[in-house]
């Protein structure tokens, strides 16, 4: 039925397929996915398992490359939320191909096998950075202006996701801002969580030149709870549609989330650099369409209790400079120090066999 939900809690196992459970996103939505009562199974190559900050949950997973999926492993599932990918800017860059090759190619032909195998939703991992630079609203009935790899890699999956659409085949695109905060795979790429680690390391909160741009903010819990949201919806709210994850009014510059840094770190003092590395394009999305069409969703975290939040978890990790700029919190060092040790090919595979398992527990 055209306005039924896809499930609705205390009625029945909804079976969700997890891509990029391993990930930044993926190791805080599969828990909050079970907690609701969901069944979830994981896939994910493997390649940051490593990286992980604590005990991760403990799934059945797949461990697989995305671009190897074939229909038998997307078999009896009601949705898949796809998150796995080249999941930034600074790897768009320096992987142009195998961005597109990763984020586009593979994510269609998940999508048809999908369809193929009787998948109700497909919720893709998107980003407001499809919109490109600009410095007025844009709502989702904007038009795109990617320049990145990244950021056009996405683009040109949602349009083709959105060709498949039908009946019985329901693709959502959740185009989330910047994300910040603690998973169990803590990055310190997201600007805030960078902010916060300089103040705690350091003592010192270095910003460039780029300090001035604006960037819509949106904590990573908040973002896997608007998956959920999705999940949980009427299919007339969601089908073929996008939604803007974010959060109104939480648009700051770099110089602003600095100063919140500064409160939240005793002794931490703002510094300006001549040079620095522009993250992330300008601000100013619009958030009110998923408030509006998914009014169960409500963000929780404020950029300011997210730099608590970081503060504390570096203080408890007693992290220093060299994690900081390492291999495990770092993924393009990640993957740099996988490729010195001869375990990442020039495709950005793993050398050992893309099918290392079947399903099976993780943990």
């Amino acid at each position: 039925m055209i306005g039924a939900a896809l499930w609705k809690p205390g009625s029945g196992r909804l079976r969700v397929l997890l891509t990029g459970h391993l990930g930044y996103l993926g190791t805080r939505l599969a828990p909050m996915l079970r907690a609701a009562g969901i069944e979830v199974v994981g896939l994910d190559n493997g390649l940051f398992r490593d990286c992980a900050i604590g005990p991760l949950e403990a799934i059945p997973a797949i461990e697989m490359d995305i671009r190897d999926v074939d229909a038998d492993d997307l078999s009896s599932f009601d949705a898949v939320v796809h998150l796995a990918g080249v999941s930034s800017e600074s790897l768009g860059h320096i992987h142009p191909a195998i961005t597109f090759e990763v984020n586009f190619e593979a994510t269609v032909r998940l999508a048809e096998l999908a369809k193929q195998t009787g998948t109700a939703r497909f919720l893709f991992a998107s980003s407001t950075d499809i919109y490109g630079p600009g410095s007025s609203g844009r709502g989702e009935g904007a038009g795109t202006a990617a320049e990145s790899p990244y950021a056009v890699s996405k683009a040109l999956a949602e349009e083709e996701l959105a060709r498949l659409a039908g009946d019985s085949f329901s693709p959502v695109f959740l185009r989330s801002a910047q994300p910040y905060g603690v998973s169990a795979m803590f990055r310190f790429e997201p600007v805030l969580n960078n902010l916060v680690a300089q103040a705690a390391i350091d003592h010192r909160i270095l910003i460039d030149g780029g300090s001035a741009r604006r960037l819509d903010l949106i904590h990573v819990e908040d973002v896997a709870r608007a998956y959920l949201a999705v999940l949980e919806a009427p299919r007339k709210a969601i089908h073929r549609q996008a939604f803007n994850i974010g959060v109104t009014g939480e648009c700051y510059t770099v110089e602003e989330l600095a100063g919140f840094v500064r409160e939240t770190v005793p002794g931490a003092a703002i510094e300006a650099c001549a040079e620095g590395n522009r993250r992330g394009g300008d601000g100013l999305a619009r958030f009110d369409k998923i408030r509006r069409m998914l009014p169960d969703y409500r963000p929780r975290w404020t950029a300011r209790r997210g730099a608590v939040e970081i503060f504390e978890a570096v203080d408890r990790l007693a992290l220093r400079r060299a994690d900081i700029d390492g291999a495990r919190f770092n993924r393009v060092n990640h993957l740099k120090m996988l490729a010195r040790l001869g375990r990442l090919d020039e495709e950005l595979r793993l050398t050992t066999p893309g099918r290392m398992s079947a399903v099976s527990q993780a943990g």
